[in-house]
Formats: structure tokens, C-alpha cells, sequence
């Protein structure tokens, strides 16, 4: 967005400004860039002879000089760093203003954000990034830029796109891979390149299998290693509920993944029916005989 920075420390200024702006004359008597590059030279010219007294207002800067009218003043290319409108106001026996706007250079890096950090796999629309390109005074580029997105997990490529940047930013949205592990997720526009990792882990327990047998303390039961619907193994420390129903009633064990297999120890003297479930997913049913 364009904005008029004044310095507000400096009440003259800003009442020139305004005065400027109100006075019936026009600009016509000076002459501004038509088109101006952030860190480049520029001139303006203003009509007429003898002195005048010179404001310009940008982004950062307030300065005040005396000037020759008549002659083409030179403006340094550290002067016009910062992109944004810049205001001149010419004052002798009146005040006359114009306004022309400095635009960024051309691209010297690359913002990336990426979002989340740790996703389950097989998630649609589940990966996310944004692209800034800003040039080398710290300007966002706002001339569209093509900007390629890469992801990448393993050797296999999960995207490869480019997309043009719109008012400054260029973003994607894919959904996660299939294998746990390391997601390269690359931004790149020319020479510049910007490099996250999102960790890739499980999803939710998929076709949950338990056995159950009676031992001396009651019935022990335990998974099959448990895997997510994309074969990968659930982490460790993820919960599964055994619950055994029985004629004397029914108890709930919560047991921790340890090395893909969650075991439970349950206390049931007669023959139960033994379930397992973790988070949304129900595994199978085991019937368990009384002792003899």
C-alpha cells in the first residue's frame, strides 16, 4: 500500500505539505520521473529562475535544501532506497508539488514460510508455504515473479510448480506423502533459493489386530505391530484401549505402543470378549474362555 510518511517531528514540513497540496496552482511547473527504481539515480527539473526552497517527503526521509530554478536536480540513488510515493514541494513566492513513485529493484532473495512442521502422511491439503522476493534494500517486489515450488520425499517428487507471484507472494497447498520421514520442500526464482524440511510421521492406526490368551494373573493381550494405512509403523508411546467385557463386568486398559506392539495385562477370571481401539479406529473382537 502506498502511504505518505511525514516526519512528524518537523511541523513546518508537514504544514507545507498541506499548504502545498491546497494551493490553487498546479504542479505543472515540475517535472518528476515518470518511472523510478529503488537505489537508482533520478532528476527532476522545476521551471522559472531564482531560488526556491526544496522539501521532499518519501519513505524515511524528510530533507529541506535551497535549490536554482531552472536547473535539473539530481537525486542520489541512496535517497530513493526505500520504494513508496515521494512528494516534492517547491516553494519562492508560492508553493507548487508533485508526486511520483519509486518502485523495488529487482529480486535479491527469497522469504519462505512453510507450515506445519510435522504432518501425518496421506493428508489432503495438509502442506502449505508462502513466498516474499524482496530486493536488496529490503523491498517487497511487487512486479509479478515466477516462483517454482519443489517437494520432494526420498527420490520420489511430490511437487514441482510454478506460480506467478500476485500483489507481491506466491503460495502453494498440497496434501503430505505417503512414507514417514523427511518432506524437502524448495522455493526457487533465478539464482535465489530457500530450503525447508517438514517431518513427516504416521497417521492413525489402520486395520488394528490383537490376540489375547489366558496366563495365571488373567487374560494378556497385544497387537500385531501396528502400521498406518500406508504401511508406515504407528510411533511409539501412541495409545491403545483394550476393554474386556465379562459377566462380572467391563474394564478398560490403556496401553502404550512399545516397539510397534502394545501389551495389556487384564484381570478377568471367566471367559471374556476382548476389543481394542485407538483414537478412531476399532480393531477386532477376541473371545477368551474361563479358566477350567
Amino acid at each position: 500500500m502506498r502511504r505518505l510518511y511525514l516526519n512528524s517531528a518537523n511541523g513546518f514540513l508537514a504544514a507545507c505539505l498541506v499548504a502545498a497540496l491546497a494551493a490553487s496552482c498546479s504542479a505543472q511547473n515540475i517535472t518528476v520521473p515518470i518511472s523510478a527504481v529503488a537505489g537508482e539515480p533520478a532528476s527532476i527539473a522545476i521551471t522559472g529562475s531564482g531560488k526556491a526552497t526544496l522539501y521532499i517527503l518519501g519513505p524515511g526521509i524528510s530533507t529541506k535544501q535551497e535549490v536554482n530554478l531552472g536547473e535539473d536536480l539530481k537525486l542520489r540513488g541512496d535517497a530513493l532506497r526505500n520504494a513508496g510515493d515521494y512528494h516534492i514541494i517547491a516553494c519562492s513566492d508560492s508553493c507548487h508539488s508533485a508526486t511520483f513513485y519509486v518502485s523495488a529493484a529487482k529480486p535479491a532473495s527469497l522469504t519462505f514460510l512453510v507450515h506445519p512442521s510435522r504432518v501425518p502422511v496421506a493428508q489432503q491439503d495438509a502442506v502449505s508455504g508462502v513466498a516474499f522476493p524482496f530486493d536488496q534494500f529490503h523491498n517487497l517486489v511487487f512486479t509479478p515473479q515466477t516462483i517454482n515450488f519443489q517437494l520432494s520425499a526420498g527420490n520420489a517428487s511430490l511437487l514441482n510448480r510454478s506460480v506467478n507471484t500476485q500483489a507481491g507472494v506466491a503460495w502453494f497447498r498440497t496434501s503430505s506423502g505417503k512414507s514417514a520421514g523427511a518432506l524437502q520442500v524448495v522455493a526457487s526464482l533465478n539464482d535465489f533459493n530457500a530450503r525447508r524440511v517438514v517431518q513427516q510421521v504416521a497417521s492413525d492406526p489402520c486395520n488394528l489386530r490383537i490376540t489375547g490368551q489366558r496366563n495365571a494373573q488373567g487374560i494378556l493381550v497385544q497387537t500385531e505391530p501396528v502400521h498406518d494405512c500406508s504401511g508406515n509403523p504407528v510411533p511409539d508411546g501412541t495409545i491403545v484401549s483394550f476393554t474386556a467385557t465379562a459377566a462380572s463386568g467391563k474394564s478398560t486398559v490403556d496401553a502404550p505402543i512399545k516397539k510397534g506392539v502394545a501389551r495389556a495385562q487384564m484381570a478377568a477370571s471367566g471367559s471374556a470378549v476382548i476389543s481394542g481401539a485407538s483414537g478412531v479406529v476399532m480393531g477386532n473382537e477376541v473371545r477368551v474362555g474361563g479358566q477350567p
